[in-house]
């Protein structure tokens, strides 16, 4: 089983079922098509605690571009993969508002970055 650590304000939409992927950097093994998933909130801190329980059903690689001087420049690479509506449905999709708030959430957590390469992994409905 891999565990995924998520912020607290992602709690409410993994729970909702809105937010069923996650956007992380390439590490030593990362969850595979059929295994399970386990979701947590503060994962490594004594207020640790078990979001829920899924099976993941897809792991692609993506690069994320952000460009604040050419927003037109900006995008998702994500090789035979869309998300319906754009930026805008990819973002609410990983559990933000909109591009403009992933962006602002981004910046805070990756100050400096313009370019993200990792894998976005999926998962089903919690268990």
């Amino acid at each position: 089983m891999v565990a995924y650590s998520f912020k607290q304000r992602f709690v409410a939409p993994i729970h909702a079922g809105t937010k069923r992927q996650t956007v992380r950097a390439d590490r030593k093994r990362h969850a595979r098509p059929g295994e399970q998933l386990q979701l947590y909130r503060g994962m490594r801190t004594k207020h640790c605690e078990l979001i829920g329980r899924s099976q993941c059903i897809e792991v692609v690689k993506i690069t994320i571009l952000f460009n604040d001087a050419d927003p037109e420049s900006e995008g998702i690479i994500l090789p035979g993969f869309g998300f319906p509506g754009g930026l805008e449905g990819f973002a609410i999709a990983d559990g933000f508002a909109s591009w403009v708030d992933l962006k602002q959430f981004w910046r805070e957590n990756h100050p400096g970055v313009d370019e993200f390469q990792g894998n976005l992994i999926m998962w089903g409905d919690l268990a």
